[in-house]
């Protein structure tokens, strides 16, 4: 017990406790800083990347209607609901069941 008593007397001890306390909950850096940082940079790993994804597939189907005639066809039927002169288009919408 008293060498515990000692411990808590010591200066070095107590400079060091207290350097430890002021950078977990004090200072500008703290802990909940660093959390709310590393969340963020991870959430915007994320969007990274969805959009270099993203990137990849506009890339691909550019790529695949510069060079394919049909495709761009059918591309602008599905994306934009053109169609010829004697044709109709009928857009079927499919709606979930809300509970």
């Amino acid at each position: 017990m008293k060498r515990l008593i000692d411990l808590f007397r010591n200066k070095y001890f107590l400079a060091t406790v207290a350097f430890a306390m002021w950078m977990l909950f004090f200072d500008k850096n703290d802990m909940m800083s660093q959390y709310e940082y590393r969340s963020q940079a991870n959430k915007l790993q994320e969007e990274k990347e969805y959009f270099e994804k993203e990137t990849a597939q506009v890339k691909k189907d550019l790529n695949e209607l510069n060079t394919n005639l049909n495709t761009a066809e059918k591309f602008a039927r599905e994306k934009y609901f053109m169609k010829k002169d004697n044709e109709d288009v009928f857009v079927i919408i499919h709606e979930e069941k809300k509970d």
